[in-house]
């Protein structure tokens, strides 16, 4: 953890657990704003992994559900990690620059996933991994004002271009790699900030009227968006077509780890469970079997408490249904419904 700027956020009120700002006494007013402002995560506590070497985009391609052999600096996807079963290792961003990629990884799966491409690289292969995470800190603004924000500072508006495309900016001659998207469905903005600079960065960054928002604030943004996670979606039960992860994986591609798993499961469609949101009655742990009547129907796997009620992810098995669904999780009554950040194949067509 950068102490300066843990120093400043404490300045202005953050609590921290295990050096990660959880909150900064303003959650109601920080998920408002990104709702309707903008607001400011500090995400340094997740991973930030740097492929160098000229095999570095065929590298990735074969190891992972999207196509990197289309893309070009300034570029970017979202891609998932899975085994050779298909099981989802992550959900990571990819950033094509001129001489490397760097991969946004989540907080728990850094040090796995450097394990993971160590494994698969071999002495021919010229591509080196390196976890620079400690080297930048990482900020998402959240919100529709975010290009505002930063058309504000850099004295230029952010271009239209498609997500997770990328440049270097200057925000008060401090430079900024500053991505499109917010890591949410929500739009916004990703911030990748040389570590020296990120105390004069986050002071910008608030000064000019981003709200800073904790980590609580965060995770229940990802739960109410549907944005899965290592531990709690993303794990060895389930794969990123039953994690509504489509929109990360490329049917065309050639060969990739999991890619015969994943390409038999749509061919034959044999997705068997889905991912989805629930509303809630009441407080539920997460982990509760979700039921219709005593049919045992799927997994709560996350849940959260917000202003507008309880709210929770569930698989639920396809065949139960989907949208709509009255269910039983523990003592609690519930409605499954749609998240903004899953994608799902109509299995019927």
């Amino acid at each position: 953890m950068n102490q300066k700027l843990q120093n400043l956020q404490t300045s202005i009120g953050a609590s921290f657990q295990n050096s990660v700002p959880i909150s900064f006494g303003n959650d109601i007013q920080a998920i408002k704003a990104a709702k309707q402002e903008v607001a400011l995560c500090d995400r340094s506590h997740w991973g930030l992994i740097e492929i160098s070497g000229d095999d570095r985009l065929r590298f990735l391609h074969n190891q992972s559900t999207n196509n990197f052999n289309i893309l070009q600096p300034g570029q970017g996807c979202e891609t998932v990690f899975v085994t050779p079963t298909a099981r989802t290792i992550d959900l990571a961003t990819a950033y094509v620059t001129e001489n490397v990629i760097l991969l946004l990884v989540s907080p728990t799966r850094c040090q796995k996933l450097v394990e993971w491409f160590d494994r698969y690289l071999f002495p021919m292969d010229k591509v080196e991994v390196k976890d620079i995470s400690s080297e930048y800190a990482i900020f998402s603004l959240i919100g529709i004002e975010g290009k505002n924000l930063i058309a504000k500072l850099a004295g230029t508006t952010p271009s239209d271009v498609p997500h997770d495309s990328h440049q270097l900016i200057s925000l008060e001659n401090l430079q900024v790699r500053v991505a499109v998207g917010s890591g949410l469905a929500i739009e916004g903005y990703t911030l990748i900030v040389p570590v020296n600079n990120a105390p004069e960065v986050w002071q910008i960054l608030v000064e000019a009227g981003a709200v800073p928002m904790g980590d609580h604030s965060w995770q229940q943004l990802r739960i109410q968006q549907g944005r899965p996670a290592p531990d709690y979606e993303l794990t060895d039960d389930y794969n990123p077509l039953e994690a509504g992860l489509w929109n990360t994986i490329s049917f065309e591609k050639g060969c990739y780890i999991g890619q015969e798993t994943i390409a038999r499961l749509n061919t034959y469609k044999g997705v068997k469970q889905r991912l989805w949101g629930v509303r809630l009655n009441g407080k539920v742990e997460s982990g509760n079997v979700v039921q219709i009547e005593d049919k045992k129907v799927g997994k709560l796997t996350s849940f959260t408490e917000t202003s507008d009620g309880y709210f929770g992810l569930v698989y639920i098995r396809t065949k139960a249904g989907g949208v709509g669904l009255k269910v039983q999780v523990g003592d609690v009554e519930g409605e499954v419904v749609e998240v903004p950040f899953l994608t799902h194949r109509d299995l019927n067509s």
